[in-house]
């Protein structure tokens, strides 16, 4: 290997005796907040509650809403109810879902050791940064083929992370991301279905067990990831360069979720947030959003709530109708059949522009009159940090009450595990 220029693999390696620097730190603590709001409401969905009772086996790391578990059972339970909502945050450069697959895993395995909540952090930063590392690496065509780069790109984070925390050495991580590349999958098939989040479950439980199996000795290809047939030549991987640790750090552009749907759907809903339309006068509305979307977000007629969250016509009947798409109790089977919502879902087209990025919308609205107006939104317009803090909090009043939701903040800011899991194990 030293006579070859370094993999990917070997880049991670080095990466992953990294110190995060502040304000990445001080960005997975807000999105600590974020996932654990979102996992302690997912954990409330009955739809659930039996994945939960045939998943947790004996253990004592926590499990979201009052239950307990194995590290690696934990994991995928947690992982997999913080997705539930599909309401946690996204990173737009791989399009995944990463504090979902690594947070979980880290926690379950700070747990098992006794690790505090600054170690938490630390470790989630450099493991939320990793799977965005992996994620560019394998490149957009991994995903538009149909592979879930939350589950995929999620677990080589989760891996790396867990690794870290427990203090691999360089062999064992090297076979830990060996051991992962034969676990990682997940496919966009999912989408719209329950096995969505489980897909982001999986990857944090795969993290927990190839870290813990590679620490028992168990070994791999060398490399399982980069080599020859290895997880990228094998997965659609472009092997994209990357350089990880170059400042500014990606994960501080993460971006959170302030609507209780598809993030493809948010700068459409941030587009018309302020419309403010005489709705009896509109003929047509025309949606115009990135073409990787058509894909994932554009179920045309949902019947269910869990597929109005993957559609843009339903959410945009539903935003211009009053109804609170912030709100998780927004999306019901009931509100997809509502006679209002189906009739101006009606008026409303969907159309590709290759020239708008992934995080931009533009909707374009005719009424009567020939009039035309038109409505544009950028998710990575910028947002402060204090701004972004008070819109988390928010939500998480929102989803959990002003009492829990503050004791959850200050946890968040703290140091002790022991503190912030006890918030996390209430009913």
């Amino acid at each position: 290997m030293a006579d070859t220029a370094p993999t990917v693999t070997d880049q991670l390696l080095k990466f992953a005796r990294a110190t995060p620097p502040a304000e990445a730190q001080a960005m997975m603590r807000l999105s600590l907040l974020d996932w654990a709001a979102c996992g302690i409401a997912g954990a409330r969905e009955e739809d659930f509650s039996d994945f939960i009772r045939a998943g947790r086996g004996q253990g004592a790391c926590t499990v979201l809403g009052g239950h307990s578990a194995g590290p690696a059972a934990a994991a995928l339970i947690n992982g997999t109810l913080a997705h539930a909502l599909d309401f946690d945050d996204t990173h737009f450069a791989h399009i995944g879902h990463p504090s979902v697959a690594v947070v979980p895993a880290v926690l379950a395995l700070a747990q098992d050791v006794g690790a505090s909540l600054d170690d938490v952090v630390e470790a989630a930063t450099l493991g939320v940064e990793a799977s965005i590392l992996v994620g560019l690496w394998l490149g957009r065509d991994h995903y538009q083929i149909g592979y879930h780069q939350t589950a995929t790109a999620g677990a080589f984070g989760a891996t790396l992370a867990t690794a870290r925390l427990l203090g691999l050495d360089k062999a064992q991580m090297r076979h830990a991301l060996g051991l992962c590349a034969s676990m990682a999958s997940g496919v966009k098939a999912q989408f719209g279905t329950m096995a969505k989040p489980l897909n982001a479950g999986l990857a944090a439980r795969t993290g927990v067990e190839a870290t813990l199996w590679a620490q028992a000795g168990m070994t791999a290809a060398d490399d399982g990831l980069a080599g020859p047939l290895g997880f990228g030549e094998t997965h659609h991987g472009a092997a994209v360069a990357v350089t990880p640790g170059k400042a500014p750090w990606h994960i501080g552009s993460i971006s959170h979720k302030f609507h209780a749907c598809c993030h493809g759907l948010h700068a459409m809903l941030e587009a018309l947030r302020d419309a403010d339309l005489d709705l009896s006068r509109v003929e047509t509305i025309r949606i115009r959003t990135h073409p990787r979307w058509m894909s994932v977000c554009n179920i045309e007629a949902p019947t269910t709530g869990l597929e109005a969250k993957f559609s843009y016509a339903q959410t945009a009947a539903m935003a211009l109708l009053g109804h609170d798409t912030g709100a998780i109790a927004s999306f019901t089977d009931e509100i997809t059949q509502d006679p209002e919502v189906v009739a101006l879902r009606a008026k409303i087209r969907i159309n590709d522009d290759p020239r708008l990025s992934e995080t931009q919308a533009e909707v374009f609205v005719s009424m009567e009159g020939r009039e035309m107006r038109r409505f544009r939104h950028d998710l990575m317009a910028p947002m402060t940090m204090e701004a972004r803090a008070e819109k988390l909090r928010s939500k998480a009043r929102g989803l959990l009450g002003e009492v829990r939701a503050e004791d959850l903040h200050k946890a968040v800011q703290g140091d002790s595990l022991s503190a912030f899991a006890a918030i996390l194990s209430e009913p």
